[in-house]
Protein backbone atom coordinates (compact mmCIF):
# COMPACT_ATOMS: atom_id res chain seq x y z
CA UNK A 1 0.00 0.00 0.00
CA UNK A 2 1.56 3.15 -0.98
CA UNK A 3 0.44 5.91 1.06
CA UNK A 4 0.96 9.85 1.80
CA UNK A 5 1.49 10.48 5.03
CA UNK A 6 1.15 14.00 6.65
CA UNK A 7 2.75 14.56 10.43
CA UNK A 8 0.47 17.41 11.71
CA UNK A 9 1.89 19.03 14.63
CA UNK A 10 4.49 17.41 17.38
CA UNK A 11 3.51 14.33 18.04
CA UNK A 12 2.03 13.61 14.55
CA UNK A 13 5.71 14.95 12.34
CA UNK A 14 7.72 12.12 15.15
CA UNK A 15 6.08 9.53 14.70
CA UNK A 16 6.11 10.17 10.18
CA UNK A 17 9.45 10.81 10.96
CA UNK A 18 9.98 6.79 12.76
CA UNK A 19 7.71 5.71 9.54
CA UNK A 20 10.40 7.02 7.26
CA UNK A 21 12.94 5.44 9.47
CA UNK A 22 10.76 2.22 9.25
CA UNK A 23 10.11 2.09 5.47
CA UNK A 24 13.98 3.03 5.10
CA UNK A 25 15.61 -0.26 7.09
CA UNK A 26 12.95 -2.52 6.08
CA UNK A 27 12.49 -1.10 2.20
CA UNK A 28 9.09 -1.83 2.43
CA UNK A 29 7.77 1.33 0.05
CA UNK A 30 4.62 2.03 1.47
CA UNK A 31 5.52 6.05 1.93
CA UNK A 32 4.79 7.29 -1.35
CA UNK A 33 5.42 10.93 0.36
CA UNK A 34 5.92 12.23 3.84
CA UNK A 35 5.03 15.98 4.75
CA UNK A 36 5.53 17.25 8.32
CA UNK A 37 3.14 20.14 9.42
CA UNK A 38 3.92 22.29 12.26
CA UNK A 39 3.48 26.20 14.33
CA UNK A 40 6.11 25.51 16.44
CA UNK A 41 9.53 25.43 14.37
CA UNK A 42 11.96 24.32 16.72
CA UNK A 43 9.61 20.80 16.46
CA UNK A 44 10.13 20.73 12.44
CA UNK A 45 13.82 21.32 13.35
CA UNK A 46 13.97 18.20 15.55
CA UNK A 47 13.12 15.89 13.28
CA UNK A 48 15.45 13.54 11.27
CA UNK A 49 13.85 12.17 8.03
CA UNK A 50 11.65 14.52 6.58
CA UNK A 51 13.15 16.39 3.63
CA UNK A 52 13.58 20.05 4.37
CA UNK A 53 11.42 20.52 1.68
CA UNK A 54 8.72 19.22 3.02
CA UNK A 55 8.59 20.88 6.39
CA UNK A 56 5.93 23.00 6.43
CA UNK A 57 5.96 26.13 9.34
CA UNK A 58 2.25 27.28 9.47
CA UNK A 59 1.04 30.29 11.53
CA UNK A 60 3.68 32.51 11.77
CA UNK A 61 1.50 35.91 11.87
CA UNK A 62 -0.42 34.10 14.75
CA UNK A 63 1.93 31.99 16.99
CA UNK A 64 4.85 33.44 15.52
CA UNK A 65 7.12 29.77 15.22
CA UNK A 66 6.41 29.35 19.38
CA UNK A 67 3.52 26.78 18.52
CA UNK A 68 0.32 26.42 19.83
CA UNK A 69 0.41 25.05 23.24
CA UNK A 70 -2.47 23.57 24.29
CA UNK A 71 -5.24 25.50 22.49
CA UNK A 72 -6.93 24.13 19.57
CA UNK A 73 -8.72 26.94 18.27
CA UNK A 74 -5.09 28.59 17.51
CA UNK A 75 -3.61 25.12 15.90
CA UNK A 76 -7.59 25.17 13.60
CA UNK A 77 -6.52 28.78 13.01
CA UNK A 78 -3.06 28.33 11.98
CA UNK A 79 -4.08 25.53 9.36
CA UNK A 80 -6.74 27.40 7.97
CA UNK A 81 -4.08 30.56 7.34
CA UNK A 82 -1.75 28.83 5.32
CA UNK A 83 -3.65 25.66 4.52
CA UNK A 84 -2.22 26.64 0.46
CA UNK A 85 1.20 26.41 2.33
CA UNK A 86 0.37 22.87 3.02
CA UNK A 87 -1.04 22.18 -0.18
CA UNK A 88 2.09 23.44 -2.10
CA UNK A 89 3.86 20.41 -0.48
CA UNK A 90 1.54 17.82 -0.55
CA UNK A 91 1.48 18.66 -4.82
CA UNK A 92 5.20 17.66 -5.04
CA UNK A 93 3.34 14.00 -5.24
CA UNK A 94 2.73 11.66 -7.80
CA UNK A 95 -0.69 11.41 -6.95
CA UNK A 96 -1.46 8.61 -9.36
CA UNK A 97 1.30 6.21 -7.30
CA UNK A 98 -0.90 7.39 -3.94
CA UNK A 99 -3.35 4.51 -2.47
CA UNK A 100 -4.21 6.61 -0.10
CA UNK A 101 -3.62 9.48 2.39
CA UNK A 102 -2.91 9.67 6.11
CA UNK A 103 -3.00 12.06 8.36
CA UNK A 104 -0.94 11.37 11.52
CA UNK A 105 -1.92 13.80 14.78
CA UNK A 106 -1.52 13.60 18.72
CA UNK A 107 -4.95 14.49 19.46
CA UNK A 108 -4.44 16.85 23.22
CA UNK A 109 -2.32 19.50 22.46
CA UNK A 110 -2.79 22.39 20.40
CA UNK A 111 -1.62 22.27 16.62
CA UNK A 112 -2.21 18.52 15.40
CA UNK A 113 -5.54 18.67 17.32
CA UNK A 114 -7.12 21.50 16.21
CA UNK A 115 -5.43 21.56 12.56
CA UNK A 116 -5.49 17.56 11.67
CA UNK A 117 -9.46 18.06 10.96
CA UNK A 118 -9.01 21.29 8.94
CA UNK A 119 -6.57 19.42 6.27
CA UNK A 120 -8.56 16.12 6.55
CA UNK A 121 -12.02 18.05 5.21
CA UNK A 122 -9.59 20.02 2.20
CA UNK A 123 -8.14 16.56 1.35
CA UNK A 124 -11.49 14.95 0.98
CA UNK A 125 -12.55 17.99 -1.22
CA UNK A 126 -9.57 17.77 -3.87
CA UNK A 127 -8.86 14.17 -4.30
CA UNK A 128 -10.70 10.73 -4.87
CA UNK A 129 -8.34 8.69 -2.63
CA UNK A 130 -9.35 7.57 0.57
CA UNK A 131 -8.29 9.95 3.20
CA UNK A 132 -7.19 8.24 6.55
CA UNK A 133 -6.61 9.74 9.85
CA UNK A 134 -4.14 8.21 12.38
CA UNK A 135 -5.45 9.79 15.98
CA UNK A 136 -2.96 9.51 18.84
CA UNK A 137 -4.89 9.29 22.58
CA UNK A 138 -3.20 11.06 25.42
CA UNK A 139 -2.82 9.00 28.87
CA UNK A 140 -4.66 9.28 31.82
CA UNK A 141 -2.29 11.04 33.61
CA UNK A 142 -1.16 13.70 31.27
CA UNK A 143 -4.71 16.29 32.69
CA UNK A 144 -7.65 17.19 32.36
CA UNK A 145 -6.63 19.69 29.22
CA UNK A 146 -5.14 17.09 27.42
CA UNK A 147 -8.52 14.64 27.57
CA UNK A 148 -10.33 18.01 26.75
CA UNK A 149 -8.76 18.68 23.68
CA UNK A 150 -8.45 15.14 22.65
CA UNK A 151 -12.42 14.52 22.85
CA UNK A 152 -13.23 17.60 20.64
CA UNK A 153 -10.31 16.58 18.36
CA UNK A 154 -11.66 12.60 18.09
CA UNK A 155 -15.57 13.61 17.09
CA UNK A 156 -14.20 16.30 14.85
CA UNK A 157 -11.11 13.83 13.42
CA UNK A 158 -13.77 10.87 12.71
CA UNK A 159 -16.26 12.56 11.17
CA UNK A 160 -13.92 14.47 8.65
CA UNK A 161 -11.93 11.24 7.81
CA UNK A 162 -12.81 8.01 6.26
CA UNK A 163 -11.42 5.93 9.22
CA UNK A 164 -9.68 6.71 11.98
CA UNK A 165 -7.25 4.41 13.10
CA UNK A 166 -6.27 5.22 16.91
CA UNK A 167 -3.71 4.80 19.39
CA UNK A 168 -4.31 4.99 22.90
CA UNK A 169 -0.57 6.17 24.76
CA UNK A 170 -2.23 4.77 27.70
CA UNK A 171 -2.30 1.56 27.19
CA UNK A 172 1.44 1.32 26.29
CA UNK A 173 2.91 3.70 28.25
CA UNK A 174 5.37 2.10 31.28
CA UNK A 175 6.83 2.93 34.35
CA UNK A 176 10.57 3.55 35.37
CA UNK A 177 12.12 5.92 32.11
CA UNK A 178 12.51 9.37 30.99
CA UNK A 179 9.16 11.02 29.50
CA UNK A 180 11.64 11.26 25.63
CA UNK A 181 11.70 7.38 25.89
CA UNK A 182 8.72 6.60 26.90
CA UNK A 183 7.13 8.29 23.95
CA UNK A 184 10.11 7.15 22.00
CA UNK A 185 8.86 3.37 22.69
CA UNK A 186 5.27 4.45 22.19
CA UNK A 187 6.38 5.87 18.41
CA UNK A 188 7.99 2.48 17.95
CA UNK A 189 4.58 0.65 18.97
CA UNK A 190 2.52 2.78 16.43
CA UNK A 191 4.81 2.35 13.84
CA UNK A 192 5.15 -1.93 14.29
CA UNK A 193 2.04 -2.18 14.07
CA UNK A 194 0.66 0.23 11.21
CA UNK A 195 4.08 -0.24 9.75
CA UNK A 196 3.03 -4.22 9.10
CA UNK A 197 -0.80 -3.60 8.18
CA UNK A 198 0.84 -1.25 5.58
CA UNK A 199 3.33 -3.17 4.02
CA UNK A 200 1.39 -6.45 3.19
CA UNK A 201 1.21 -7.62 -0.40
CA UNK A 202 4.38 -6.42 -1.82
CA UNK A 203 6.26 -9.31 -3.89
CA UNK A 204 9.60 -9.06 -3.72
CA UNK A 205 11.80 -8.91 -6.94
CA UNK A 206 12.42 -12.32 -7.81
CA UNK A 207 8.85 -13.37 -7.24
CA UNK A 208 9.66 -16.21 -5.24
CA UNK A 209 7.30 -15.38 -2.17
CA UNK A 210 4.24 -14.82 -3.37
CA UNK A 211 1.51 -15.24 -0.98
CA UNK A 212 -1.27 -17.82 -1.03
CA UNK A 213 -4.02 -15.38 -0.40
CA UNK A 214 -2.89 -11.86 -1.14
CA UNK A 215 -3.92 -9.12 1.41
CA UNK A 216 -3.24 -6.25 -1.00
CA UNK A 217 -4.00 -2.10 -0.98
CA UNK A 218 -7.80 -2.52 -2.14
CA UNK A 219 -8.50 -5.53 0.96
CA UNK A 220 -7.30 -2.86 3.45
CA UNK A 221 -9.20 0.27 1.97
CA UNK A 222 -12.48 -2.13 1.75
CA UNK A 223 -11.93 -3.56 5.60
CA UNK A 224 -11.70 0.47 6.85
CA UNK A 225 -14.37 1.26 4.27
CA UNK A 226 -15.68 4.63 4.10
CA UNK A 227 -16.44 5.30 8.01
CA UNK A 228 -15.34 4.52 10.98
CA UNK A 229 -12.63 3.71 13.89
CA UNK A 230 -10.70 1.34 13.88
CA UNK A 231 -8.04 -0.57 16.08
CA UNK A 232 -5.45 -2.87 15.38
CA UNK A 233 -4.04 -5.63 17.37
CA UNK A 234 -0.65 -7.19 17.00
CA UNK A 235 1.48 -10.82 18.54
CA UNK A 236 4.68 -11.88 17.44
CA UNK A 237 6.77 -15.08 18.20
CA UNK A 238 10.17 -15.77 17.01
CA UNK A 239 11.81 -18.41 14.86
CA UNK A 240 14.20 -19.81 13.68
CA UNK A 241 13.42 -19.82 9.29
CA UNK A 242 16.38 -22.35 8.92
CA UNK A 243 14.58 -24.55 10.82
CA UNK A 244 11.24 -24.58 9.07
CA UNK A 245 11.80 -26.78 6.17
CA UNK A 246 8.71 -27.10 4.80
CA UNK A 247 8.39 -26.20 0.70
CA UNK A 248 5.35 -24.65 -1.21
CA UNK A 249 3.73 -27.98 -1.52
CA UNK A 250 3.59 -28.43 1.69
CA UNK A 251 2.18 -25.52 2.71
CA UNK A 252 -0.21 -25.97 0.05
CA UNK A 253 -0.93 -29.12 1.19
CA UNK A 254 -0.70 -27.88 4.90
CA UNK A 255 2.42 -29.79 5.42
CA UNK A 256 3.41 -32.79 6.88
CA UNK A 257 4.29 -34.24 10.24
CA UNK A 258 7.81 -35.62 9.54
CA UNK A 259 11.38 -34.55 10.27
CA UNK A 260 10.85 -30.46 10.26
CA UNK A 261 11.09 -27.92 13.35
CA UNK A 262 7.55 -27.06 12.65
CA UNK A 263 5.15 -29.64 11.42
CA UNK A 264 1.74 -28.53 10.59
CA UNK A 265 0.18 -28.81 13.46
CA UNK A 266 2.39 -26.59 14.95
CA UNK A 267 2.68 -23.77 12.80
CA UNK A 268 -1.40 -24.28 12.84
CA UNK A 269 -1.05 -23.79 16.58
CA UNK A 270 1.13 -21.06 16.38
CA UNK A 271 -1.04 -19.11 13.82
CA UNK A 272 -4.60 -19.14 16.32
CA UNK A 273 -2.68 -18.86 19.65
CA UNK A 274 -0.95 -15.62 17.66
CA UNK A 275 -4.34 -14.14 16.39
CA UNK A 276 -5.64 -15.16 19.64
CA UNK A 277 -3.12 -12.73 21.37
CA UNK A 278 -3.48 -10.20 18.84
CA UNK A 279 -7.47 -9.50 19.16
CA UNK A 280 -7.42 -10.46 23.32
CA UNK A 281 -4.68 -8.37 24.33
CA UNK A 282 -3.77 -4.82 24.11
CA UNK A 283 -5.13 -3.18 20.90
CA UNK A 284 -4.32 -0.12 19.95
CA UNK A 285 -7.41 1.10 21.26
CA UNK A 286 -9.28 -1.04 23.83
CA UNK A 287 -12.82 -1.98 22.33
CA UNK A 288 -15.33 -4.74 22.47
CA UNK A 289 -14.27 -7.47 20.18
CA UNK A 290 -18.20 -8.03 19.21
CA UNK A 291 -18.45 -4.23 18.37
CA UNK A 292 -16.82 -4.99 15.06
CA UNK A 293 -18.04 -4.00 11.63
CA UNK A 294 -15.80 -5.30 9.66
CA UNK A 295 -12.13 -7.07 10.43
CA UNK A 296 -9.06 -7.93 8.60
CA UNK A 297 -6.32 -11.17 10.02
CA UNK A 298 -2.75 -10.59 8.59
CA UNK A 299 -0.04 -13.32 9.28
CA UNK A 300 3.22 -12.29 8.24
CA UNK A 301 6.67 -14.54 8.32
CA UNK A 302 8.92 -16.95 6.92
CA UNK A 303 7.01 -18.48 3.90
CA UNK A 304 7.88 -21.84 5.58
CA UNK A 305 6.07 -20.70 9.06
CA UNK A 306 3.17 -20.20 7.18
CA UNK A 307 0.51 -22.48 6.20
CA UNK A 308 -3.30 -22.16 4.65
CA UNK A 309 -4.88 -24.29 7.89
CA UNK A 310 -3.80 -22.32 10.41
CA UNK A 311 -5.59 -18.89 8.57
CA UNK A 312 -8.50 -20.25 7.94
CA UNK A 313 -8.60 -21.31 11.13
CA UNK A 314 -7.68 -18.48 12.82
CA UNK A 315 -10.28 -16.58 10.46
CA UNK A 316 -13.46 -18.52 11.30
CA UNK A 317 -12.34 -18.24 15.07
CA UNK A 318 -12.08 -14.32 14.31
CA UNK A 319 -15.79 -14.46 12.53
CA UNK A 320 -17.01 -15.95 15.82
CA UNK A 321 -15.36 -13.19 18.52
CA UNK A 322 -16.56 -10.44 15.55
CA UNK A 323 -20.20 -11.73 15.11
CA UNK A 324 -19.50 -10.14 11.82
CA UNK A 325 -19.35 -12.10 8.43
CA UNK A 326 -16.84 -9.35 6.69
CA UNK A 327 -13.47 -10.96 7.85
CA UNK A 328 -10.76 -10.96 5.04
CA UNK A 329 -7.35 -12.96 5.87
CA UNK A 330 -4.15 -13.33 4.13
CA UNK A 331 -0.72 -14.02 4.67
CA UNK A 332 2.34 -12.08 3.74
CA UNK A 333 5.89 -13.98 2.92
CA UNK A 334 9.13 -12.05 4.62
CA UNK A 335 11.85 -14.70 3.99
CA UNK A 336 14.45 -12.98 5.80
CA UNK A 337 12.68 -12.31 8.60
CA UNK A 338 13.03 -14.05 11.88
CA UNK A 339 9.44 -14.05 13.55
CA UNK A 340 6.00 -14.48 12.87
CA UNK A 341 3.54 -12.03 13.87
CA UNK A 342 -0.18 -11.69 13.35
CA UNK A 343 -2.15 -8.56 12.74
CA UNK A 344 -5.70 -7.93 13.34
CA UNK A 345 -7.89 -5.00 12.86
CA UNK A 346 -11.32 -4.24 13.84
CA UNK A 347 -12.74 -1.45 11.70
CA UNK A 348 -16.04 0.56 12.59
CA UNK A 349 -15.86 -0.82 16.34
CA UNK A 350 -18.56 1.65 18.46
CA UNK A 351 -18.67 -0.03 22.16
CA UNK A 352 -14.90 1.68 23.23
CA UNK A 353 -14.98 2.14 26.50
CA UNK A 354 -11.83 4.52 26.60
CA UNK A 355 -13.52 7.05 24.33
CA UNK A 356 -16.27 7.29 26.51
CA UNK A 357 -14.06 7.77 29.65
CA UNK A 358 -12.35 10.52 28.14
CA UNK A 359 -15.53 12.65 26.99
CA UNK A 360 -16.02 12.07 31.37
CA UNK A 361 -13.11 13.57 32.13
CA UNK A 362 -13.15 16.34 28.93
CA UNK A 363 -16.85 17.19 30.71
CA UNK A 364 -15.33 17.16 33.64
CA UNK A 365 -12.45 19.33 33.42
CA UNK A 366 -14.51 22.26 31.53
CA UNK A 367 -16.66 22.34 34.69
CA UNK A 368 -13.93 22.46 36.86
CA UNK A 369 -12.35 25.03 34.52
CA UNK A 370 -15.67 26.97 34.81
CA UNK A 371 -15.84 26.94 38.74
CA UNK A 372 -12.34 27.96 38.63
CA UNK A 373 -12.74 31.07 36.58
CA UNK A 374 -15.86 31.91 38.64
CA UNK A 375 -14.29 31.65 42.15
CA UNK A 376 -10.92 33.63 40.75
CA UNK A 377 -13.65 36.12 39.46
CA UNK A 378 -15.30 36.44 42.87
CA UNK A 379 -12.03 36.88 44.57
CA UNK A 380 -10.56 39.49 42.87
CA UNK A 381 -14.02 41.37 43.07
CA UNK A 382 -13.66 41.00 47.08
CA UNK A 383 -9.49 41.99 46.39
CA UNK A 384 -10.77 44.85 44.66
CA UNK A 385 -13.99 46.02 47.23
CA UNK A 386 -11.45 45.46 49.73
CA UNK A 387 -8.77 47.89 48.37
CA UNK A 388 -11.59 50.50 47.57
CA UNK A 389 -12.50 49.91 51.62
CA UNK A 390 -8.94 50.97 52.97
CA UNK A 391 -9.01 53.83 50.74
Amino acid sequence: MKLAMIGFGQAGGKVLDRFLEYDSSRGTGIIGHAVAVNSAKADLMGLDYVPNENRVLIGQSVVKGHGAGTEPELGEQCAKEDIEEIQSAIDQMVSSEIDAFLVIAGLGGGTGSGGAPILTEHLQRLYIEPVYGLGILPSRDEGGIYNRNAARSFQQFAEAVDNLLTFDNDSFKTGGESLDQGYAEINKEIVTRFGALFSAGEVDALGDNVAESVVDASEIINTLGDHGISSVGYASEPVDPHKESKGLLDRLRGGNEENGFSSSGDATNRITSLVRKATLGKLTLQCEVSSTERALLLVSGPPDALNRKGIDKARKWLENQTQCMEVRAGDYPLPNEQKVAAIVVLAGVTDVPRVKEMQRMAIEAEERREELKSQSEGDLEDLLKYGDNEQ
